[in-house]
């Protein structure tokens, strides 16, 4: 598995994937909190086959884990109007929220859409919003409102509306496609079409751009794509490896892993003045960069210890990187919350690599996945669910898991591979 070598890294895919993810929950959560999603009331148009906004919603907080939404096929009743809610028969059901909702056509293409959620047990509105949208964003509204409730409930922002991008193929000989869709699967867009392995993809904090690895050329180059215009500018494409970029949470500058001055060392560059600056020195493979939140100081891979670990370094203090990983051999590839608390990482052990997560003030390791082959871990954007690439009956696809590890989906093609996930902490 060996993914924190660049040249180990990319195994070969195989079959088509054009068809958007197909998510399933394989792991639900006990005690989640019921809801009843009504299905929305449709005024002067038909309701779009991709574009069911309850149906939407449901399922957005099914994925999150937090949520048991009422099957439609099992609700008590289907209320259209404040007025018509008996809360008593609700809280009977044992449900602790409900959502009313409705679209209407105001015009060719364009709609109205409102939403309500009740406070079953206080029998009253707790949260409302109204939205104008077109044929064309009917589902990222739908995904907005689920924001709006997820956060209104758990007090952690929602993480529906953004998107994530993430590598395909298809064909002999294999096609490399980088590709971005919404975190339901749903609108795939390819970005880059390639013969030769695309690797490594990263969001910029916008959610307007996507670095990468390119071996378009038949050696290693690092691009940032953009994705409105699908502009592209290479950024490194030097002697020997260009890999594993990481953006900057504020946007400025783009960790990298080069070796044009020797073994594989972290460099960071800048946007603003192109410099290129080299972090550390040494005759280990330092790889994998991993931001902090502030975007002072960096985690990465290094196997200065002798086996991959990860290790945290100071941009601004200087200094010996500090190692933070002590339990197995191969802690590699880390990924760090939103808030700062906790890494996700590559833990491997007994030839099986799992995702764990190592809580930064305690140092207590967590094992979350069952492997045997689970690599690249993201945070959303709110730190409640991590994306990884995993395998399924010998076949890649991606998967998630919420950081407490007791909700588990599978996002797969229904015919092809999928690797190398990457979850925009915005939708621009």
């Amino acid at each position: 598995m060996n993914r924190w070598i660049l040249l180990l890294i990319f195994a070969c895919f195989s079959h088509t994937a054009n068809a958007a993810l197909k998510i399933d929950i394989t792991e639900g959560v006990e005690g989640a909190t019921p809801i009843a999603v009504i299905p929305f009331q449709w005024v002067g148009a038909s309701k779009p086959a991709n574009a069911d906004v309850s149906a939407i919603i449901s399922s957005d907080l099914a994925r999150s884990g937090k949520f048991s939404p009422v099957a439609e096929k099992d609700l008590l009743a289907r209320p259209q109007r404040p007025e018509d809610i008996h809360f008593k028969t609700w809280r009977i059901a044992g449900v602790d929220h409900l959502v009313l909702g409705s679209v209407q056509m105001v015009a060719s293409g364009r709609y109205k859409i409102e939403f309500r959620l009740f406070n079953v047990y206080r029998g009253e509105q707790v949260l409302g919003y109204s939205f104008n949208a077109t044929s064309a964003t009917l589902r990222n509204f739908a995904h907005q409102i689920s924001d709006l409730i997820f956060e209104k409930l758990t007090g952690l922002p929602g993480a529906f509306n953004s998107r994530i991008a993430y590598v395909t193929s298809s064909g002999k000989p294999v096609e490399y496609r980088l590709q971005v869709a919404d975190t339901d699967g749903f609108n795939p867009q390819t970005l880059l079409k390639s013969k030769e392995p695309i690797m490594s993809p990263v969001w910029s904090p916008d959610g307007s751009k996507v670095a990468y690895v390119s071996f378009e050329s038949g050696t290693s180059a690092i691009f940032i794509h953009d994705i409105r215009t699908a502009d592209r500018e290479k950024i490194a494409s030097f002697k020997g490896v260009n890999s594993a970029p990481a953006w900057s949470p504020d946007g400025k500058t783009i960790a990298m892993t080069l070796s044009k001055d020797g073994n594989p060392d972290i460099y960071v560059f800048s946007l603003q003045n192109r410099a290129l600056r080299r972090l550390t020195r040494h005759w280990a493979i330092d790889t994998e960069p991993a931001w902090m939140p502030d975007s002072k100081s960096l985690v990465f891979t290094s196997s200065r210890s002798g086996k991959p670990q990860l290790y945290e370094l100071s941009l601004e203090k200087g200094g010996r990187p500090q190692r933070l990983t002590f339990e197995g051999n191969y802690n590699a590839n880390a990924s760090v919350s939103p808030d700062g608390k906790v890494i996700a990482f590559v833990h491997g052990a007994n030839s099986s690599y799992k995702i764990a997560v190592l809580y930064k003030d305690t140092r207590v390791m967590q094992v979350l996945t069952d492997g045997p082959l689970d690599e690249s871990p993201d945070f959303a954007p709110n730190g409640a669910m991590i994306l990884y690439a995993s395998q399924d009956r010998g076949r890649a696809i991606l998967a998630a898991v919420s950081t407490d590890g007791r909700q588990k989906q599978r996002l797969a093609l229904s015919d092809g591979e999928v690797r190398e996930p990457s979850w925009a902490a915005k939708r621009h």
